[in-house]
């Protein structure tokens, strides 16, 4: 047993967060994980404690998307860490960095079946498949190592969850202090060659468009500035949402999804994808056939051929290639863009290079295309989602322009928020988009609230998501954070009862009533109310705001997603 003042292998992990910058860590002490808790009690590293670890692992994953650096948690042994797998999945489903340290059996035990406490019976190769990696370590170096080689990694990779594996005897071993120290990292270049041919296929374009998802988040003066060059219309993914402004004239929103959008992305003569798999679940289960040259730009080598080929692949990070390749369209044009959402510049004087772009004007063009497609979008986004409109103008003419939503996988969120509400910057719409788990809002809002302290941040969710996690209110509560969690409640799973009935499958397991939601806030140690009218919405915002503490806010809807009047 490691005393009080020995150095442990728990006291090089800590020292390996410390030291690449990490400022606060999600976990729950349990009997095999008490080393690490006594390092990081003697550390200036925050702890937070979740309720449950499946809700410390959802609030890492939120505390990520928005402050852009990567969530860290403690679990104990077996259920600790099976607890948090559904968290793990949501960040790999959605490029999240977040390491998650367990302890295991000690070395030479894997798979023993001996009836170890907390025993699993083969811990990392269950978590191989749920991570992009799980490592099990044999020495206090190499676990040091390997979180050094993970944050080094993920400044240039795509981001996805890592497993860390501590077995109990290296956890509590000593440690001499000879571990490496972190490691430097580059932004991936493409070839010369590469991005050559990508810049004359966009030169050469009359309808492009621009796809950006959520490996671009870094990349918003780029991508914005190689819009303006171009006069081409761009759409996000969800994870993508903001990259460009959506008040921006060439905005067509995080409108992937919706048949206008995926058409003109069809109709363009060359597609410019940044940061995007064009996934399955961006895309509803529509399979995109371009017509014209598709640019693929990732830094994950394994993307950029999958779901939409590519005829032009570049292998590179997106804030560096997008920004080239405006760079190279400036140089070669020889004016300034002439596309701005102030309007449209004059070309440059005399006409001049205006035949790098065939003679058009870009920006005009662009901006009508754009404004069409919108048109279109919008109409498709209310035939499916009008019923949402409403809570979600309410909510953002009454809230800061700069608000972090925090979406459950709700309908709330993918058929309100993500058409109805604009946002101008990433990393303002933290929401499960690929994994679209359930109970995600509340816990992500918490962690969103840690990462911008000084940001206004709501939670948005049915009745059903949230009792996936409704406990997580108690760490709202104990760290006095000023939170509004929005439960639209319409006593169910209101999107599986439509689906049933569509399928002539009588109703069963959907329903959910007798639940007192704003009585679970005060249970919780925060407060609760009814809104019987969204007009009464913005004053309960106004009440909830201004205390230290959770608020829910109980609104009840119809089963059309209406809200009661």
């Amino acid at each position: 047993m490691a005393t009080e003042s020995s150095l442990t292998g728990a006291a090089a992990v800590v020292g390996a967060l410390r030291g690449n910058g990490v400022e606060t860590v999600f976990g729950i002490p349990g009997t095999h994980n008490l080393e690490l808790y006594r390092q990081l009690a003697s550390s200036d590293i925050r702890h937070v404690a979740p309720r449950h670890e499946q809700g410390g692992g959802y609030a890492a994953d939120a505390y990520a998307r928005v402050s852009g650096r990567p969530g860290v948690c403690v679990t104990t042994s077996g259920p600790g860490l099976t607890n948090i797998a559904t968290a793990a999945a949501t960040a790999y489903a959605d490029s999240v960095p977040l390491l998650v340290i367990s302890p295991g059996a000690p070395l030479g035990q894997e798979r023993a079946d001996v009836g170890w406490l907390h025993e699993v019976k083969d811990q990392r190769a269950a978590m191989d498949a749920l991570y992009d990696r799980s490592v099990r370590v044999s020495s206090p170096a190499q676990a040091a190592a390997v979180i050094h080689e993970t944050f080094a990694r993920w400044r240039v990779e795509r981001p996805r969850p890592v497993h860390l594996e501590l077995p109990l005897d290296v956890l509590e071993s000593p440690w001499d202090g000879a571990a490496p120290g972190p490691l430097e990292s580059a932004a991936l270049l493409p070839s010369a060659g590469v991005l050559a041919g990508a810049a004359a296929a966009l030169r050469g374009a009359s309808t492009p468009l621009i796809v950006l998802g959520g490996g671009a988040r870094d990349a918003c003066a780029q991508a914005v500035r190689l819009a303006e060059l171009l006069g081409a219309p761009v759409a996000t993914s969800v994870s993508g949402k903001g990259v460009v402004p959506e008040s921006h004239p060439l905005s067509l929103g995080a409108g992937v999804g919706l048949g206008p959008v995926q058409e003109a992305i069809e109709a363009a003569d060359v597609l410019l994808v940044a940061g995007s798999e064009l996934a399955d679940s961006d895309l509803w289960g529509v399979r995109l056939h371009p017509r014209g040259t598709v640019i693929r730009v990732d830094v994950d080598l394994r993307q950029l051929h999958k779901n939409v080929p590519a005829d032009i692949a570049v292998h590179g990070d997106a804030a560096t290639v997008l920004g080239a390749l405006a760079d190279s369209l400036a140089d070669a044009r020889g004016d300034t863009p002439r596309d701005t959402p102030g309007g449209i510049q004059a070309a440059s004087p005399g006409g001049a290079r205006d035949d790098v772009l065939g003679g058009r004007a870009p920006g005009r063009h662009g901006q009508e295309r754009a404004a069409r497609v919108r048109a279109a979008a919008e109409e498709a986004a209310m035939s499916v989602g009008a019923a949402w409109r409403p809570v979600q103008e309410v909510l953002r003419d009454c809230l800061p322009e700069d608000t972090i939503v925090a979406g459950d996988s709700a309908q709330v969120s993918y058929f309100g928020t993500v058409p109805f509400w604009p946002m101008d910057a990433p990393r303002r719409f933290v929401y499960p988009t690929g994994y679209a788990t359930l109970g995600y809002a509340v816990p992500a809002a918490i962690g969103a609230k840690l990462a911008a302290q000084d940001r206004t941040v709501i939670a948005l969710a049915g009745d059903g998501g949230t009792l996936f996690s409704v406990q997580e209110l108690a760490v709202a509560a104990e760290l006095r954070l000023s939170l509004p969690v929005i439960v639209m409640n319409n006593h169910g799973y209101a999107e599986i009862r439509e689906e049933m009935l569509a399928r002539n499958i009588p109703p069963v397991a959907v329903d959910i009533d007798g639940i007192d939601f704003p009585a679970l806030g005060r249970a919780f140690g925060g407060r609760g109310e009814r809104v019987a009218d969204l007009a009464e919405l913005p004053a309960a915002l106004k009440r909830a705001l201004d205390v230290n503490g959770p608020t829910v806010i109980e609104v009840t809807v119809d089963g059309s997603g209406s809200s009661a009047t």
